[in-house]
């Protein structure tokens, strides 16, 4: 009986050795499992506004890096200018400071765990300069974020301001996301008819003023309008002495007016002590998609003119023989005004079927 026993419990200790040693040969096998390298890594860049006569860009210093690879989970990507960026997904957005023709040396590399492959692409960027003029870019807004636009930029009118903003306009302006918001690379601005603070509609005016101002130099502004009965969008500027000398006397430039019950037209104006409201110093031109497509509307302002164009065809300079306070109260700071207004003066009737319209804008940037 004993010699059984014995015999027993060593079987019993067989036994429970082997499914030790099993169960711990399993979970090695586990923890020694392959990580896959990453393999196959693509990258393809591209520049901002570049073309066959430009193919530096455009001087804004945007580039778009997509790059894919086989069994990544991380991309780590240095700039080649000191800066590293890291992204999960297969495309990145980069702004490069700094003035002038710069080539960079971008290198990529594909991460699975501590397993990575590299590669590396060479990029000759146009910053910090309009490729046509050689002028220096002096302030921007691109619009690569998302949500509010940015408040070291941007300041606001609310409310409908002193009868209807002089112009008997019927909406009220808000910084609501409903009315303002920035994503997917566009700011948009959104008139709707609602009920609001006793108004009809809502909409925003957002203006640089307090936060940017300038003279001379040149504006543009990549825009697709909105449409309908009521709706006048527009860009342009005031004076920054508004605040001391009141208006006309500050100067007015109304690089971009539209107003949906003459689609497609658009108007360039200016605003003087010597010609304001009903001014006669202004042009136009018609495009037939200016709310299906964008648009680059311009003013390049020196000391003896003002030339407006639409995508580089002029329609308006503004030149008068005789420059004074009158004709010309354009020898100081101005600020960069956007929105859109319903009805008005300008805007005319508002379409009973209204219901909504946006005004999408790629970029602004001033150049000197």
């Amino acid at each position: 009986m004993y010699s059984d026993f014995k015999k027993y419990k060593t079987l019993l200790f067989l036994g429970a050795f082997l499914m030790i040693f099993t169960s711990c040969g399993g979970d090695n096998d586990d923890d020694t499992s392959e990580i896959n390298i990453p393999s196959n890594l693509i990258i393809e860049a591209s520049l901002s506004g570049s073309n066959t006569e430009f193919p530096n860009g455009d001087g804004s210093g945007i580039v778009t890096l997509n790059f894919s690879a086989e069994n990544s989970l991380l991309y780590k990507i240095n700039m080649g200018n000191g800066e590293v960026k890291e992204t999960t997904t297969n495309k990145l957005t980069y702004t490069y400071s700094g003035v002038g023709l710069n080539t960079f040396q971008i290198f990529i590399s594909a991460y699975n765990g501590d397993k990575f492959t590299s590669s590396n692409i060479s990029i000759t960027v146009q910053i910090g300069t309009d490729p046509g003029s050689g002028a220096n870019l002096i302030w921007s807004d691109e619009f690569n974020y998302t949500g509010s636009p940015e408040s070291s930029k941007w300041n606001y009118n609310i409310g409908r301001g002193d009868n209807g903003w002089g112009n008997n306009e019927a909406q009220y302006y808000t910084k609501r996301a409903e009315n303002v918001k920035v994503e997917n690379g566009y700011l948009t601005i959104t008139a709707k008819k609602e009920n609001y603070e006793g108004a009809e509609y809502t909409s925003t005016r957002m203006l640089t003023q307090g936060k940017f101002d300038f003279t001379y130099g040149k504006v543009e502004v990549r825009a697709k309008l909105p449409s309908g009965g009521g709706t006048w969008p527009a860009i342009w500027m005031l004076g920054s002495s508004i605040s001391t000398v009141g208006w006309p006397a500050c100067g007015e430039v109304d690089i971009m007016e539209h107003v949906g019950n003459n689609q497609g037209n658009v108007q360039s104006a200016m605003h003087t002590p010597s010609s304001y409201g009903g001014t006669v110093n202004h042009g136009s031109q018609v495009l037939d998609d200016v709310s299906s497509e964008f648009h680059v509307y311009a003013v390049e302002w020196t000391s003896e003119k003002m030339i407006f164009s639409v995508d580089d065809v002029v329609h308006y300079t503004y030149n008068p023989s005789k420059k004074d306070n009158k004709t010309w109260p354009y020898d100081a700071d101005h600020f960069i005004i956007l929105n859109i207004a319903m009805g008005g003066g300008f805007g005319g009737a508002i379409d009973s079927n209204f219901v909504s319209s946006t005004m999408q804008i790629d970029y602004v940037r001033v150049y000197q």
